[in-house]
């Protein structure tokens, strides 16, 4: 035993060498020391606007390049946002200033537009297209300043800082174009303690940038690249006349700042929120929402469930009892399987499949392992967790399909496997071609199309199966009571039963207590942000999974008080309620806050949409099911049943 424990001891040693001082930062992600003249390098990642939702690569415009493009080798997320991240002509040392610099080799020669590229130009300026730069991982911002709404003796003193993330590309007069030809680079570094006789180490801890429009004659360059900026008053932008060829100068100015702000922290400028109160109040709705739907369902089955299960249960006048309505009347029909048990339990297994994956990625990215230092993680990491999900997927959807008295295993493996993939592979590939034709970057070229389908095929499909035959092979879920030969009269049915206004009426409130969350969901999606709050998306997930479980439970019981016993696709629908007001709510957004005018973005925007409201039906959807089928079971187990 003590030799055990000191082996024990030993590795937990090693493991806190291994860790040594870095242990507190993101997995993969490690601070990178300068020493004062080394290169930082500077490279573009791609060009954005919310207006058209089509990113482009940095060189499908007419900047300067270097010698040798070289493109970043990127993962599986990097290249679904559309990002091409290539190495750019910016030369840049760390802690030396640079007054102006032209960009483009030859100081004297000046950079000559043809008409074809400055009416791009103009066009992309048009749609309000912004260039994303990166230098040390960090991505470039433009800083804004504002007064904010307060006392004017206030006013004269602070201003509020907020950060725009990348520059734009250019500007809008009238009818003219005027493009940013000087980029004032302003970067802060964090100087590291290091011992006396050793060279001082710097950290890059913010990248801004100053977007200028000087005009050629107003640059003044000589033969060594260097320029001599105007003065500030006196000097013209520099216009791009689509109509024409354009001469200009690409130049550029360093300035280094030292800095408090530690490596650890130098994203929280980017990720600096003026609304956190917000949060705070959504998360507050929406648990006084959970507690007010408790309280309905408390009192629903404690009071009035205990006075069906006692007064069902009084053997004297059991006939009597039999002569009212309720929902015991129908304890012989409430287990008949449904029709379509195979396209039911496919879509549930896809519901869980969606589920384990989403509560992974959240729980992981609140514990700050999927920051947005590490690009494209998110969506790398909800990828291969869809893929390797499929098992439980599978699981479920089996032991579901054998208790629907289900035969046909293996179709129904397959459709489990293939049937919401499918749908999702389609609707993606249907709007890349879109994208392709308009040569964006973010079309999915062919082969990660083809990695992708092979592991659906590879990777996903084998474990829906693996999880299928162990779930069919399980025993079935035990239903307490028997289903009789024939299926009883379903009574007319009140207006309000109609399966729309349940939905409506189901699906407001798990709206209710996420609507504040989907808000910076959007933003994050549709307009360029960063979305970084997980720890309070836990808590709304958490949340919604409680309040969509207790409205599915409270819809299920007014059905079968009403004697309709048709329950299993019916809760699946109403409890996935809550996506139709996702997508009343998507078609007010793209109204009220896009500015997408032309039909290719309006088609990415719906059609993504679409995807997102199947999914969050599914996910919704399944969480009703279950948490219904729960409590179906355990009130027909309380009751004695001839």
């Amino acid at each position: 035993l003590s030799f055990l424990q000191e082996r024990l001891r030993y590795m937990l040693v090693l493991l806190l060498l291994l860790h040594g001082t870095d242990s507190f930062y993101v997995p993969g992600v490690a601070p990178i020391n300068f020493h004062r003249n080394d290169p930082v390098e500077i490279k573009a990642v791609k060009l954005t606007s919310s207006r058209t939702q089509l990113p482009y690569e940095y060189y499908s415009l007419p900047f300067c390049q270097p010698t040798k493009i070289t493109y970043k080798a990127e993962n599986l997320g990097e290249v679904l946002r559309g990002d091409r991240i290539v190495n750019t002509p910016f030369q840049v040392s760390m802690n030396v200033e640079k007054k102006c610099e032209v960009l483009c080799n030859l100081p004297n020669k000046p950079v000559t537009l043809t008409v074809e590229q400055s009416k791009l130009i103009a066009e992309r300026i048009r749609e309000d297209y912004y260039v994303h730069l990166i230098a040390d991982n960090l991505p470039v911002a433009t800083r804004l300043e504002f007064y904010s709404n307060r006392e004017e003796e206030e006013k004269k003193k602070e201003k509020d800082v907020q950060f725009e993330h990348g520059y734009r590309l250019g500007f809008m007069d009238g009818n003219k174009f005027y493009l940013h030809n000087h980029l004032s680079f302003i970067l802060y570094y964090h100087r590291e303690d290091v011992e006396e006789n050793q060279e001082p180490t710097y950290r890059v801890v913010r990248f801004e940038v100053i977007p200028q429009s000087i005009k050629l004659e107003d640059l003044k360059a000589d033969e060594k690249s260097m320029c001599t900026l105007p003065e500030a008053t006196g000097s013209a932008p520099q216009e791009i006349d689509p109509s024409k060829e354009n001469q200009l100068l690409f130049t550029y100015s360093v300035h280094w700042e030292e800095s408090d702000i530690k490596w650890a922290s130098r994203w929280d400028t980017y990720l600096t929120m003026s609304d956190v109160q917000i949060h705070w109040f959504s998360i507050i709705n929406s648990v006084v929402v959970v507690f007010f739907l408790s309280g309905i369902l408390s009192m629903i089955i404690i009071r009035t469930l205990r006075k069906d299960i006692a007064n069902y249960n009084k053997e004297d006048d059991i006939e009597d009892t039999m002569e009212e309505s309720g929902w015991k009347l129908v304890h012989g029909d409430v287990f008949r399987p449904p029709q379509y048990p195979m396209i039911l339990s496919s879509l549930l297994g896809s519901g869980i499949q969606l589920f384990c994956m989403i509560l992974i990625v959240i729980f992981v990215a609140m514990l700050g392992m999927l920051s947005p230092s590490s690009r494209g993680a998110l969506m790398t990491t909800a990828c291969f967790l869809f893929m390797f999900m499929g098992v439980f997927g599978g699981f479920f959807a089996g032991r579901l399909y054998r208790t629907l008295k289900g035969h046909r295993w293996k179709k129904g493996a397959f459709c489990t496997a293939t049937l919401y993939p499918g749908v999702v592979f389609g609707i993606c590939f249907v709007l890349n071609c879109f994208i392709w034709g308009k040569h964006s970057s973010g079309a999915v070229p062919f082969p990660t199309m083809v990695a992708l389908l092979c592991m659906w095929f590879g990777i996903s499909l084998p474990l829906v199966y693996l999880g299928y035959y162990f779930g069919f092979r399980k025993q079935p879920y035990d239903n307490p009571v028997r289903t009789n030969q024939i299926p009883r009269q379903i009574p007319e049915q009140r207006w309000y039963m109609n399966k729309f206004v349940g939905i409506l009426m189901a699906g407001i409130l798990p709206f209710g207590a996420m609507f504040i969350e989907l808000f910076f969901i959007f933003s994050a999606i549709w307009e360029n942000q960063f979305y970084y709050l997980f720890g309070f998306l836990f808590l709304v997930f958490i949340i919604l999974v409680v309040s969509c479980s207790q409205i599915s439970i409270v819809m299920v019981y007014f059905q079968l008080c009403a004697e309709d016993y048709r329950w299993w696709w019916r809760t699946f629908l109403v409890s996935g309620g809550s996506a139709f007001y996702v997508l009343i709510y998507a078609i007010f957004y793209f109204v009220n806050k896009l500015d997408i005018v032309e039909f290719i973005p309006s088609l990415l925007y719906f059609g993504y949409t679409a995807l997102m409201v199947l999914s969050f039906w599914l996910l919704t959807g399944t969480i009703g099911f279950y948490a219904a089928y729960m409590f179906v079971r355990k009130i027909y187990a309380a009751v004695k049943i001839d």
